[in-house]
């Protein structure tokens, strides 16, 4: 009797076992990488992982801080992450091996899941500085976004199209919104250009605590870019406390992205899922109204997921 009991002991093991197993490979991770907790990825990164542990059968999903645009994307080349918000400049970038903007090598996994939102260059200075034009700037202390960021790579741009060189400012940080918005505050720094969707976070509780000033960025500045995914574009006025009159700037698309490991049946959700739960984004931040499918295949710089594509193929967007 006893060898049988053990017998029946090592069977309900081995079931267990194999359940257990059974169990892991049928759970799918779904690791949203976003960018800093004080911009708009990230509280967008957050409803689009709720999304997903509720609507994708045995999907753990979770949001992940990271420096946004350039470190999204090479995360996802090496597969560590399912899908990521990026700028489009980067993405094209990353697509073309651009080794300036941070990628050395043509990052060949990348697929694409949808366009976004568009972020908006949002040069932010405290009105006691004096800056009122891009020129004002020279001499000024600047923060432009986290070293090789999506942000810095527009920083880049925008200060080369204006004819001003990082050399030309008095200091030059590389840091996050929010403690680039606490150095303002402090006054250990004059400005700071964000790159973001309208109405951030971070602008939004500076333009609370002191006076703040929105530096134009004028059409022909955005012109002299030369880089399509740069379009002028406006800041309305009274997006920000203090800020009575629109403002001209540039905008960049936004893109979902993710990679070739995923399997089409995880993308197909991710897509899916995303377009039918849109009310929890547009809780989440108000950039996430500019959301629209019929524009979700729009620029895209890289080759979509074949999920992703069965799912607009699916709704009529692709015939």
């Amino acid at each position: 009797m006893r060898w049988i009991q053990k017998l029946s002991l090592c069977v309900g093991l081995g079931a267990a076992a194999l359940a257990a197993v059974a169990h892991a490979q049928q759970q799918q991770f779904v690791n949203v990488l976003t960018g800093g907790q004080s911009g708009v990825y990230y509280p967008l990164g957050v409803a689009l992982s709720q999304v997903y542990a509720k609507s994708i059968p045995n999907a753990r999903a979770t949001a992940q801080v990271t420096k946004a645009s350039a470190e999204n994307l090479n995360l996802l080349q090496a597969g560590r992450g399912e899908l990521a918000f990026t700028l489009g400049d980067a993405l094209s970038d990353a697509w073309k091996g651009d080794a300036e903007a941070g990628f050395p090598k043509k990052l060949d996994k990348l697929r694409g899941l949808s366009a976004t939102y568009n972020n908006y260059i949002q040069i932010v200075a405290n009105a006691d500085a004096g800056i009122k034009t891009l020129a004002d700037l020279k001499g000024k202390r600047v923060s432009v976004g986290a070293a090789k960021s999506g942000t810095e790579l527009n920083a880049r741009a925008i200060f080369k199209a204006a004819g001003i060189a990082y050399a030309d400012l008095a200091k030059v940080e590389y840091l996050p919104f929010g403690e680039s918005v606490e150095l303002i505050k402090n006054r250990q720094l004059d400005a700071t250009l964000q790159s973001a969707g309208l109405g951030v976070a971070s602008i939004r509780d500076l333009a609370t605590s002191v006076k703040i000033v929105v530096v134009p960025v004028p059409a022909d500045v955005v012109t002299k870019v030369g880089d399509a995914a740069y379009q002028g574009a406006v800041i309305p006025a009274n997006t920000y406390t203090g800020q009575t009159q629109d403002v001209s700037t540039a905008a960049i698309p936004n893109f979902l992205v993710t990679h070739s490991g995923v399997s089409d049946e995880l993308a197909y959700q991710m897509a899916k899922q995303m377009y039918e739960n849109l009310d929890t984004l547009h809780a989440a931040h108000n950039a996430a109204k500019a959301i629209a499918r019929d524009n979700a295949i729009k620029g895209m710089p890289v080759p979509l997921h074949p999920g992703a594509e069965r799912y607009y193929k699916e709704v009529g967007l692709i015939k």
